[in-house]
């Protein structure tokens, strides 16, 4: 299997240390998600001295590929949004030759399923018609649409539950009663889990302020691992590694970690979860400047876990999402159906927003169980699962939540302000994408982007950069620093 068979680059500690006092062109990459892999990757292949500290005994960080079952299963991040030549991971999952299961169009993030893969129950287990189905869906897009006029009338941001309410107050033909209630509570359900929170902290201003790529969603059929490996290849990694504390100063910087150790460089790229910069698990001296702290403070970050339960055969319909209807988007709930992308026979359930943080508290045992109980109110004569994997996301010290989101009132550039290095500080990971936020690409494109920005800075420290046959050669897009924040 894949995650017994990764080299012994990655073991704990078998490479050179970079407390050797002398070293040139050196940078320490903090963060072994896809982010830090990505830039560590380029600063690697741009003959840059590099060394990437991991807190976990893997790499991946929130993208996490488990084979406990005998084949992988995706526990964190397992799509990739937007397949299309303008996705910067395309290209490269698809020089693997790593297959996709595709499981919608060109749609919004509202639907990164097509509605007719979709079979939703009631809490007595009576099958939700299709048409109906369909026709809510329509009637949930109306209701943004009209969110819309609602955005612009009023100066002040709200939450999306708010702004829904005043639409609804105004368009009562939109209003749905009965069982068509409980489906609209499921789609806004599956809206909460695109964010991984509660629709009553989401911005109305901000919420499709992201840059959609076209080709639909794609599962990854056999995991990330594979891309991750492959990104990691010849790097030299310290897995084990949890960062304490940074000290920067005007010819390089110190990193140290929870056993003592000290690293030394002339920068360093930080790819750590918003989670973990919130948590303040890692001390800057000197602190961090009042922009950069506001940024981290306001940005939002959600939780959504997964549950994969393994049977022994197949007793579910052939579609990719079962759902659970009920009065109140907190009782609804929804399972992805592995087989039909992977042939495998695995349910995972994937709660997100306060029921993600409920779940979050249980042991895996309860958790297993109230997935399996969530099954058997729409499948009454399910089978028990013989094998079950539970995520735990939010209360993880290396994650402390899922991935970043706008929060009522806080501006989108928050995510710019994140991403903007400080000195020689450098930083990296879905947060600190304005554009694709909250995605693997997200991550990927910012390592790539404080990579180029930080082998231009050390370069410059040396005397040695020429844009004209490096930047430019290249096309490489680095925005342009402001100071005024």
């Amino acid at each position: 299997m894949e995650s017994q068979n990764q080299s012994n680059h990655l073991k704990k500690g078998s490479f050179f240390s970079l407390e050797r006092k002398q070293f040139t062109r050196s940078v320490i990459v903090i963060g072994g998600g896809f982010a830090g892999i990505s830039a560590a990757r380029a600063l690697h292949d741009a003959s840059i001295q590099v060394v990437l500290l991991e807190s976990r005994d893997r790499l991946g960080g929130r993208v996490y590929t488990d084979y406990s079952f005998g084949f992988p299963v995706d526990m964190g991040a397992s799509w990739l949004h937007g397949v299309c030549k303008e996705n910067p991971l395309a290209s490269l999952i698809s020089r693997m030759g790593l297959p996709l299961y595709r499981t919608s169009g060109d749609n919004s993030v509202l639907y990164d399923h097509d509605l007719e893969s979709y079979a939703l129950y009631d809490t007595e287990g009576n099958q939700v018609p299709q048409e109906l189905v369909t026709k809510v869906g329509i009637v949930f897009e109306d209701i943004l649409k009209e969110s819309e006029k609602v955005r612009d009338e009023f100066r002040d941001d709200m939450s999306i539950m708010q702004a829904f309410a005043i639409v609804l107050e105004r368009r009562p033909d939109l209003r749905q009663e009965g069982l068509a209630h409980k489906v609209l509570q499921w789609y806004l359900c599956r809206m909460e889990g695109w964010f991984a929170a509660d629709a009553d902290t989401i911005s109305l201003k901000c919420w499709d302020q992201e840059e959609l790529l076209s080709g639909g969603h794609g599962l990854m059929v056999r995991g990330y691992l594979p891309v991750i490996n492959t990104l990691a290849k010849g790097l030299h990694i310290r897995l084990g590694h949890s960062v304490t504390k940074i000290v920067r100063r005007n010819y390089g910087v110190k990193v140290m970690v929870e056993d003592g150790k000290t690293f030394a460089a002339d920068a360093v790229v930080i790819a750590v979860p918003l989670g973990v910069l919130k948590a303040k698990r890692i001390e800057f001296e000197p602190r961090l400047p009042d922009w950069k702290e506001e940024a981290i403070a306001e940005l939002g970050v959600g939780t959504e876990n997964k549950i994969a339960l393994h049977f022994g055969s197949v007793f579910w319909p052939n579609v990719e999402f079962l759902g659970v209807v009920a009065p109140t988007s907190y009782g609804c709930s929804y399972f992805l159906n592995l087989h039909k992308a992977t042939g495998h026979p695995v349910l995972v359930y994937m709660p997100a927003g306060r029921l993600a943080h409920d779940i979050d508290k249980m042991s895996d045992e309860a958790a297993a169980n109230f997935a399996f109980l969530q099954l058997k109110k729409i499948l009454p004569d399910a089978s028990e699962p013989i094998q079950h994997l539970v995520s735990h996301w939010g209360t993880d010290v290396n994650s402390l939540g899922s991935y970043s989101y706008d929060t009522v009132g806080k501006p989108h550039d928050l995510y710019e302000r994140l991403r903007i290095p400080v000195d020689n500080m450098f930083f990296a990971g879905e947060a600190t994408s304005a554009s694709y936020p909250g995605t693997v690409h997200g991550a990927f494109s910012t390592g790539q982007m404080a990579a180029e920005e930080c082998r231009m800075r050390v370069l410059e420290r040396y005397g040695e950069l020429d844009i004209f046959n490096s930047v430019m050669a290249k096309e490489t897009h680095v925005p342009i620093q402001i100071s005024r924040l």
